[in-house]
């Protein structure tokens, strides 16, 4: 006859009941963990546009991929203006309902910017999480940002975005802990009240700020040496950082992935002609990027807006490279930096075949095509460059012999004199000069002015 556990032996096998239990819930929270979020996406054609719509929906797509969720349907509502109150009219968010629940979704994606009122109305219609393209763009960005920098720059247009959307949000507050269009500042910072939240604002602009200081001060030393700059820019995903790889062997990393690179870096670029220059590189644009984010991220694209040459990188093999040329355009606008001068620069073309390609020269003739992936036309983009950035003046201070005033002579009459002051064995003049005026006055620069015009890499 079996015996009875023992009052000390009960609690052993509860526990153990209770450990396996434990384990059978680790697994299910680890399959949570690796489905991905599942979503609908729903556009709106305005009038006739309903194939810009269409391409639209299919950024959509990529970017709630990029955001990490799995796209199960798509629905374009053809109408002329969005209903003010759920941005859908009732029958095509009828639709959407009905497809969250046979398909088992998570999460509405609409391909517009909602207001508060009409992501609730939207909400209690189709009964799962509703966010708006703002909403998944920033969410990508949270992902994205590594720096200290850009995590408060994405921080801080998304605390900028949520401020008119808390009020009357109420209960669906509780949605905020996990999934897309949740990452960033979190739960606890969006519950705060409102002064809490202008507080937390106010500081990260005093941050990034200061951050940009840094970057001023390494800009002004890049101007003084006399180095010419460039930036690249274009649309996200246009290979941007590869090609900086390529042109400078900066080794950042790459991904095919939207909003891939958020952080700027700055690297040295030797010109064919030998002179020195910077290379930046810049985060991607995309239509419709929300004004939060130029805002934010102003300080960093302050580099296209102060540089000497904008590399505007085109993806090629795109299914609109023009629409995605216009789209990069209109932020340049946005940001003051449509009168840099520019360089359009046709990426991907080993994805091309000939007809394609050819058509783009004759819609782009002035426009280099390049691959960087194998380096095809790299060489072209190079002296393209070297003959389009300027060649300013650097502020240097030379040691002219008292028997060499045919020199300093020289120097007044060329009006390049800033300053001079006389020493026991020569004139040492303040002399603002062109990089091919300093190398024929090699002779005269100071010892320690040559360290001083040197470009270390730690100052880009």
């Amino acid at each position: 006859m079996p015996q009875r556990p023992t009052d000390d032996q009960e609690p052993k096998r509860r526990r153990r009941g209770g450990q396996l239990s434990d384990e059978f819930r680790a697994i299910e929270l680890e399959r949570e963990a690796v489905r991905l979020e599942r979503s609908v996406l729903v556009g709106i054609a305005y009038g006739r546009d309903t194939e810009e719509a269409e391409e639209s929906l299919a950024e959509l797509q990529r970017l709630a991929e990029t955001a990490g969720s799995e796209v199960l349907d798509t629905f374009v509502q053809r109408r002329g203006t969005p209903d003010p109150a759920t941005f859908l009219g009732k029958g095509k968010a009828d639709e959407v309902r009905d497809s969250v629940k046979m398909l088992g979704a998570d999460t509405v994606i609409v391909d517009e910017e909602l207001s508060p009122g009409q992501l609730r109305n939207l909400e209690k219609i189709v009964g799962v999480k509703v966010i708006d393209r703002t909403a998944l763009i920033l969410d990508i960005f949270a992902q994205h940002a590594h720096s200290v920098e850009g995590k408060a720059q994405v921080e801080l247009a998304q605390l900028n975005y949520l401020i008119p959307r808390l009020r009357g949000w109420g209960d669906s507050m509780s949605r905020l802990g996990g999934g897309i269009g949740t990452r960033g500042p979190g739960e606890t910072k969006l519950e705060v009240d409102r002064r809490r939240i202008n507080t937390r604002i106010a500081k990260l602009r005093r941050q990034i700020r200061e951050m940009d200081k840094t970057r001023a001060t390494k800009r002004q030393q890049r101007e003084r040496r006399g180095v010419p700059s460039a930036t690249l820019v274009g649309y996200t995903n246009a290979g941007k950082s590869t090609l900086l790889n390529r042109l400078t062997q900066a080794g950042v990393l790459v991904q095919d992935k939207l909003f891939s690179t958020l952080d700027p870096t700055t690297r040295r670029l030797d010109l064919p002609d030998g002179r020195s220059s910077v290379l930046s590189d810049t985060v991607g644009f995309v239509r419709r990027l929300p004004h939060m984010l130029v805002e934010a991220f102003k300080s960093t694209l302050e580099e296209a807006s102060r540089a000497d040459l904008i590399v505007h990188v085109v993806d090629g093999s795109s299914s609109d490279p023009e629409g995605q040329h216009a789209a990069v355009l209109e932020v340049l606008d946005e940001i003051g930096a449509a009168e840099v001068p520019q360089l359009l620069v046709v990426n991907k073309t080993d994805a091309l075949d000939e007809m394609a390609l050819a058509r783009l020269r004759r819609h782009w003739p002035d426009g280099v095509f390049v691959s960087a992936a194998t380096g095809a036309g790299t060489d072209e983009l190079l002296a393209a460059m070297a003959e389009r950035l300027p060649r300013p003046e650097i502020e240097v201070e030379l040691l002219i012999p008292y028997d060499r005033g045919d020199v300093a002579a020289a120097l007044h009459a060329a009006g390049a004199v800033v300053s001079e002051r006389y020493a026991d064995d020569g004139t040492i003049v303040t002399a603002r000069l062109r990089a091919d005026q300093l190398g024929r006055l090699d002779a005269y620069v100071l010892p320690g002015e040559r360290s001083r015009l040197a470009v270390p890499d730690e100052d880009l």
